[in-house]
């Protein structure tokens, strides 16, 4: 059986994920992303209305187009996690396989969402469950299963993903980190990692974004503690406190949730990614957070709530806020610009519990944001984040527990893919040989 491994988007950058994996005439695809930053929109954007064909011109999703020049049927989607640049152009371009979405709990109702607010295509896929765990393995074909392996990210319920193949497995680790302390949900399954590899693996599908750091991303709970720290310190403090984050780091507001609750505060999450990220979770009982929690989502009853905090007092309430790459129109960026009901004074404390996505459009936004904020007097506290991605013991570690005959770098630009294929060659692996870099459209037969 020949097995072929088609590059069809994020291997020229970060975002528009989507890898095939072709075994004689069946077809897997992995993932069907965005790219957020080519159409300038974060994690409130609406990209409902926009047509497929504009979006891949824009470089927003992938160009899908070079299946057409694969012989072979597509018997499944599968998705690993419930990120935007993983899950975000499935309402424009699933419709197009007579196969099922496959995605674990958390992330197949995230999928359901996207394809419920779809305006231009229909969307008819059947979206099925897959919880982690070989027990669950789901029988895609006579010829090929597929099951998930637990592990940690910045969304919940994220996983590997093992394909099964006459010919060993193809593992695809698109994205990950070794969190063996996680805030939520359980640490990586390292045993059966080490089963799989025992079992036999063809090739190695990894992410790359953070490969260059040296040594191991810390856990979150260091960013827990960072939250905590500063949080705590201004117990007694009279001025306001807004915490933004990423909506989809569903362990992140958490505990940041739980922080303010230790220090007196009511806990409101604002925006409509992050009632929907969170309201999702805590339906499927996959988080619990402190009582007397709010979320608001649309921008009527998110200013109603800013209205009330100016009245009852903002020392009274941590809002919980989307915006934290200056992204316009999120609900940071309007509290910096003056068009909410809340008011920044001197003294005001804003944290930002997310690293800035590194892009100049990002970078930029951030920038103005922040000088609007000092402007008004607030005090700002960067950076109480830790990352979703490993660094490079921990793709030293995967490597060795999956002892793959081929990998291929993805998921990052070619600085990101070539420092994958240093740390492989420190391994043992020759590029061309069991170590491969692709490009956007680009396709690899193992023979």
């Amino acid at each position: 059986m020949d097995v072929e491994i088609i590059a069809v988007g994020g291997y020229n950058e970060v975002g528009r994920n989507m890898t095939a994996v072709r075994c004689g005439k069946e077809i897997v695809i992995f993932d069907m992303g965005l790219r957020l930053d080519q159409i300038m929109i974060h994690e409130d954007a609406e990209v409902e209305n926009l047509h497929s064909l504009d979006l891949i011109e824009m470089k927003a999703i992938p160009d899908d187009t070079i299946m057409n020049t694969v012989e072979g049927s597509v018997k499944a989607i599968v998705c690993t996690h419930g990120h935007l640049d993983h899950i975000g152009a499935l309402p424009k371009l699933a419709h197009r396989y007579d196969a099922p979405i496959i995605g674990t709990p958390y992330t197949a109702a995230l999928i359901r969402q996207q394809i419920e607010g779809e305006k231009r295509f229909v969307v008819n896929n059947p979206v099925f469950d897959l919880p982690a765990g070989k027990k669950y393995r789901y029988e895609i074909s006579q010829n090929l299963s597929l099951e998930f392996i637990t592990v940690q990210h910045s969304i919940i319920d994220t996983v590997m993903a093992v394909l099964h193949t006459p010919r060993g497995a193809v593992v695809y680790a698109n994205d990950f980190k070794l969190d063996r302390t996680p805030v939520l949900g359980d640490p990586p399954n390292f045993a059966r990692m080490r089963e799989v590899g025992k079992e036999g693996v063809l090739a190695l599908i990894t992410e790359s974004v953070n490969v260059n750091m040296p040594g191991r991303c810390p856990s979150e709970r260091i960013a827990q503690r960072l939250v905590r720290d500063v949080m705590t310190c201004y117990e007694d403090d009279k001025s306001a406190m807004l915490v933004g984050c990423f909506a989809s780091n569903i362990a992140r507001v958490k505990m940041i949730a739980e922080c303010a609750h230790e220090i007196g505060r009511k806990p409101v999450l604002l925006g409509r990614s992050m009632e929907r990220y969170s309201s999702t979770a805590e339906q499927m009982k996959l988080v619990g957070f402190p009582k007397g929690m709010t979320m608001r989502g649309n921008r009527r009853t998110v200013d109603k709530m800013f209205r009330t905090i100016m009245k009852e007092g903002k020392d009274k309430y941590v809002p919980i806020v989307t915006g934290s790459q200056g992204e316009p129109g999120a609900i940071l960026t309007r509290v910096a610009s003056g068009q909410t009901p809340f008011k920044i004074e001197k003294g005001d404390k804003i944290l930002y519990s997310a690293k800035v996505i590194p892009n100049p459009m990002n970078y930029g936004q951030r920038h103005n944001q922040e000088v609007l904020l000092r402007m008004k007097g607030a005090r700002l506290f960067a950076d109480l984040h830790v990352s979703g991605h490993a660094y490079r013991e921990e793709h030293y570690e995967v490597l060795h527990l999956f002892n793959p005959q081929h990998v291929i770098p993805s998921h990052g630009d070619i600085d990101m893919t070539g420092g994958y294929l240093k740390l492989a060659e420190d391994c043992g692996y020759t590029l061309n040989n069991d170590a491969h870099i692709l490009r956007n459209g680009q396709r690899l037969l193992i023979n």
